[in-house]
């Protein structure tokens, strides 16, 4: 199990031009919208909402709102996380469902709640929901990613683009939902670049 994981993250790489008469399979791009659904998340808030373009035209229409980058027209299946917010303010109703979900007693589910309540009113108050929450959106793609790769389907996360025009386009409401990021997958027409690293030793330390 390993050795299949080093060998799916040497596979992997930011591939910026797919083949475009090649799609990837339903069963196998629902294989990768799970790996992100079953990705860890702050508190099990779960956050990600995953929206999948394949429709060309939509697609082309996004394409200049992302730096006019080739992979968004040329992939298989574009993949928009969307990060939900309003729903993660304190007291939601969101949050005690998701919180409620434990096989805990009330008064530890109780507990959670204030824990809970306490840490997101400190992220709102510093550096906004959004924030945290996107940070936990790119937990879900990177496991998509990996995961992809040891499926022989290569991929490209995007950070370049127009946050608001894009989340008009695809009719995103800010109120509810924020655009995170968005990740590209297909199957490379170039061979991958070589892989390159800092060493382990100028990396990690140990104390």
């Amino acid at each position: 199990m390993k050795n299949a994981f080093i060998r799916a993250m040497h596979y992997r790489h930011a591939c910026k031009l797919f083949d475009e008469n090649r799609e990837i399979g339903k069963s196998e791009m629902e294989a990768v919208l799970e790996f992100g659904r079953l990705s860890p998340s702050s508190f099990g808030m779960e956050p990600w909402r995953f929206l999948v373009v394949r429709d060309r035209k939509l697609k082309e229409s996004l394409q200049p709102l992302c730096w006019n980058q080739p992979q968004i027209t040329t992939c298989s299946d574009l993949v928009i996380i969307k990060s939900i917010v309003a729903p993660l303010a304190p007291g939601s109703e969101y949050s005690r469902s998701m919180l409620s979900r434990r096989d805990l007693p009330k008064e530890k589910i109780e507990a959670y709640f204030k824990i809970y309540d306490d840490f997101s009113a400190h992220k709102l108050a510093t550096e906004g929901l959004f924030c945290w929450s996107s940070r936990q959106c790119y937990i879900a793609a990177a496991n998509m990613m990996t995961g992809a790769a040891m499926m022989g389907i290569d991929s490209c996360p995007i950070e370049g683009f127009e946050k608001e025009k894009a989340e008009a386009l695809l009719d995103i409401d800010p109120a509810h939902e924020e655009l995170a990021l968005m990740v590209a997958f297909g199957y490379r027409v170039n061979e991958a670049p070589e892989k390159i690293r800092l060493p382990l030793d100028e990396i990690v330390e140990y104390r």
